[in-house]
């Protein structure tokens, strides 16, 4: 990090008073059918009409690779980011042509090209089925009978609603188990590649500038959605602000945000602190190190590495900034005050008091339990021991000949008939599979966990099998042939019997882990898991009745709103103007000596020397919008539902967003969408794709 944070996240500590609806500045990541309409238009005179919600709604995008975007065209097109379409791109590029690193531009539909297993889902509508899930549970359950009793109307609801409706169905956990809905979604899974710029210009500035600001980044790509071989014809699609916004405009974001702990307990925020996130931030920093080796080898294993080390630097400082976060003493103290002030409320009702007060105890007891099987939960049922495509294959492949085999009601959930097709599309993906690198990864991660539980540990013992990791990871690699997709077509048919007996070694790797792994898993599940939900369950039922349900729920990577005015910050009394240009990407160049990762790419130099580019034209802009992880590639609108920005990042500021809302120094950051267009028609003579775009054909 280039800049102290510790000083600036006391203010942030004010997030933990959000039972109050707008207990600080623009807080919240609203769901859909819920929104503060009353709210915004005292603070800011604005009322959306239910048809504005609706068309922003319905024109949101889900990546199944973990990000958002939106519909920006009459003919299918997607708007993200170009890190939420990295993995596409890294996944159809070869020796001979890298889509990553030098970009693409489809000309016309036939060279559009098809992505290998990305999944798009459009939010269609919600339900609460808070009751149908709660009243799953009798009295006198057990957390554990509790649990497994959702579960199994979880999968009820799910099976009925995807039958009934045809759409992907999940049953979402809300307020950790305060509420229940039902999402439906329409999905897309013939998805084409139309745009994107090079990465030096997407990520311009690399992990240096990551989480930082100012910032000059062109970090969009285009996607469009097929279905029966022809483009989508969506209903509703964001029009394209050619006038832009200025410092000042409220905005709107609508996006998926993946995870935030807000209203997590002290208890909770401590086990994160002290075990969950120094034990991630080494496994991150560890693999991080590895990735930078590996890509030194060459300039074919740097581009076969080069995405997924993107994805760990990312990560890495991302949990980061959380941890120092955790780690301020006036952020702690704020939300032990804050503890305290509602179980005092509580212990002084004798009828809440019986039904609620011990809340707390159970779940900082579950997660000492949590702590004692950390490692075994990470290595073996994550997976963080076998650091290989070919093994989550064979994974794959092992559980879903015995998932389907039961119930629906009984399955683990991503092999539920709701998730089932997601789970192959995955599975069944033509994505290459680079052996060499195979091969490094499975070593590396085989010999952290050697070193990690260590070498007589008996799980270790059988999977090497007197080999040393490299060794051993050579030898399973070699002996697969799960890298063609017609071989996992094979082993699937095959059934449980049939696949007990395959000799693919990665197969035999799988099986021979998978009991353990699943004695974890199901031991996580009995003993933390469902005493965490059953419990912040009660907690956020208590909070109801205290103070209202005016409270958004943590991130679930579902569709929320949040909005805020662009806005420029002040940072060690220096002040940071809410907008940068294009020409600033120039002279942020030179500053550094135009060397990578602060070198311009050659089509932006020349577009500069011809005098074709506006340089003064918007480039990037910040605002005070409540984001996360997951909301890469939302789209940013105006009062008209016209989109104006593309959310890419947040500054280093908003790192504590995991926990806590600030709005005097955390900020959003968007790609402004005139350096899109600027871009397009100055630098990438895309003319038929602007116009497109802007309506005109």
């Amino acid at each position: 990090m280039t800049r102290p944070i510790l000083l600036r996240l006391a203010a942030c500590a004010a997030a933990y008073l959000c039972a109050t609806l707008f207990a600080y500045g623009d807080e919240g990541m609203w769901v859909f059918d819920k929104l503060p309409l009353r709210e915004l238009k005292a603070r800011y005179g604005f009322e959306p009409t239910a048809s504005w919600i609706e068309h922003l709604r319905s024109s949101a995008v889900r990546f199944n690779s973990g990000g958002s975007g939106s519909f920006v065209s009459s003919d299918g097109l997607v708007l993200t980011n170009h890190h939420v379409g990295s993995d596409t791109l890294n996944k159809i590029s070869s020796a001979k042509k890298n889509y990553y690193r030098d970009g693409f531009y489809a000309k016309t539909r036939a060279e559009e090209v098809k992505a290998p297993d990305l999944e798009l889902n459009v939010l269609v509508a919600i339900e609460d089925v808070t009751d149908k899930v709660k009243g799953a549970v009798k009295p006198g359950m057990s957390d554990e009978e509790a649990g497994k009793a959702k579960r199994a109307a979880i999968a009820v609801i799910e099976k009925e609603s995807l039958d009934k409706s045809g759409l992907r169905s999940d049953v979402v956990t809300l307020y950790q188990g305060g509420k229940y809905a039902l999402y439906t979604y329409k999905k897309y899974t013939d998805v084409r590649l139309v745009f994107a710029p090079e990465f030096a210009i997407a990520f311009f500035g690399g992990d240096p500038d990551n989480f930082e600001y100012p910032r000059y980044d062109l970090d969009f790509c285009l996607f469009r959605a097929y279905e029966n071989d022809q483009p989508v014809r969506p209903k509703h699609f964001l029009k394209w602000s050619e006038a832009g916004a200025k410092e000042g405009d409220l905005t709107f974001v609508a996006g998926h945000p993946g995870r935030t702990s807000r209203l997590n307990t002290f208890a909770h925020l401590e086990f994160l602190r002290d075990v969950q996130f120094p034990l991630v931030l080494e496994v991150l920093r560890d693999r991080e190190k590895f990735l930078l080796a590996y890509g030194e080898r060459g300039p074919e294993q740097d581009r076969q590495s080069h995405q997924m080390l993107f994805g760990y630097q990312n990560s890495r400082k991302a949990r980061d900034g959380g941890q120092k976060g955790l780690n301020n003493a006036a952020v702690m103290a704020r939300k032990a005050a804050r503890e305290k002030e509602i179980r005092a409320k509580i212990d002084a009702d004798p009828r809440m008091k019986a039904a609620y007060a011990a809340a707390w105890d159970k779940i900082a007891a579950a997660l000492k339990l949590s702590k004692e099987s950390i490692h075994e939960s990470m290595f073996l049922e994550r997976g963080m021991a076998f650091d290989s495509r070919l093994f989550q294959i064979a994974r794959t492949l092992v559980r879903m000949a015995d998932e389907t085999a039961k119930p629906n009601s009984d399955r683990l959930a991503e092999y539920r008939d709701s998730s089932l097709e997601s789970t192959k599309l995955a599975l069944f993906s033509a994505a290459p599979v680079y052996p060499e690198f195979e091969i490094a990864r499975l070593a590396h991660s085989l010999e952290y966990w050697v070193k990690k539980v260590g070498a007589d540990n008996p799980t270790v013992k059988k999977v090497l099998a007197g080999k040393t990791p490299a060794e051993r990871a050579k030898e399973l690699v070699e002996g697969s042939k799960l890298d063609t997709v017609t071989c996992r077509h094979k082993v699937a048919e095959s059934g449980a019997a049939g696949i007990k007996s395959e000799p693919d070694a990665m197969i035999q790797l799988a099986l021979l882990v998978d009991p353990e792994a699943r004695a974890v898993r199901k031991k996580t599940e009995r003993e933390v898991e469902d005493v965490l939900e059953e419990q912040y369950g009660l907690i956020a039922k208590a909070l109801f009745e205290l103070e209202g349900d005016n409270v958004y729920p943590d991130a679930t990577f579902t569709l929320r709103l949040a909005f805020g005015p662009i806005a420029g910050y002040e940072v060690d009394g220096k002040k940071i103007p809410a907008f940068t240009t294009m020409g600033g990407a120039f002279e942020h160049a030179a500053s550094h000596g135009d060397k990578p990762p602060y070198e311009l790419p050659a089509s932006w130099i020349e577009a500069k020397k011809a005098g074709r580019l506006k340089l003064d034209t918007p480039f990037n802009f910040v605002s005070t919008a409540d984001i996360i992880g997951g909301n890469s590639g939302s789209p940013v609108v105006n009062r008209d539902n016209e989109i104006v920005g593309l959310i890419f990042d947040g500054n280093i500021e908003s790192l504590v967003l995991d926990f806590a809302y600030d709005d005097v120094v955390s900020r959003a950051v968007s790609v402004d969408t005139r350096s899109i267009l600027e871009s397009l028609r100055s630098i990438y003579s895309a003319e038929g794709l602007l116009d497109e775009l802007l309506g005109k054909k």
